[in-house]
């Protein structure tokens, strides 16, 4: 499997591309997963329903399995977060595993940067970052700068600069 990250500080848009991105990579036939890291704690069950119950019974994991998917739930319990390697291990085969966040991992990324939000784009200060998606122009970077609404030219850098993960 192949691996590209899509990062950038909170609010700039990141979630909005890869909901672009991921039809139009899946359109080219790439069969498509994706790894979202949060800083929030997340929770994608709900008190009162069956399996949060059990969950808070004390089960290290509670895998709920419904009509059309499945989502398997891992209580960390004070441990560390696992690394990426672990979690990549733990994704069945495709063609590529689109990452949102882990920035300061070691991979291929593309940043995405809009001036409104009035930060200074991450840049060459992150591992892996070899571009930014932009909705305007940026001197803050010697990177490639791609227009942010351009998304078959940002499938094409994506599909050409996704490569193995080595941890």
């Amino acid at each position: 499997m192949k691996v590209f990250g899509i990062v950038g500080h909170s609010g700039m848009g990141k979630t909005t591309l890869l909901e672009r991105l991921i039809p139009e990579l899946q359109a080219r036939g790439l069969k498509i997963s994706l790894i979202k890291h949060s800083h929030k704690d997340i929770d994608i069950d709900h008190p009162g329903k069956d399996s949060y119950r059990l969950r808070a019974a004390g089960c290290q994991e509670v895998l709920l399995m419904g009509k059309s998917r499945w989502a398997l739930m891992h209580e960390l319990n004070e441990q560390a977060e696992p690394p990426l390697s672990y979690l990549l291990d733990r994704l069945h085969e495709c063609d590529l595993v689109l990452i949102e966040g882990f920035k300061a991992e070691n991979f291929p990324k593309l940043e995405v940067w809009r001036s409104p939000i009035g930060k200074q784009p991450l840049g060459t200060d992150w591992p892996g970052i070899q571009a930014i998606a932009s909705d305007g122009e940026t001197t803050h970077s010697t990177l490639p700068v791609f227009n942010l609404a351009d998304t078959p030219k940002l499938a094409d850098f994506v599909i050409q600069h996704a490569s193995e993960f080595v941890a």
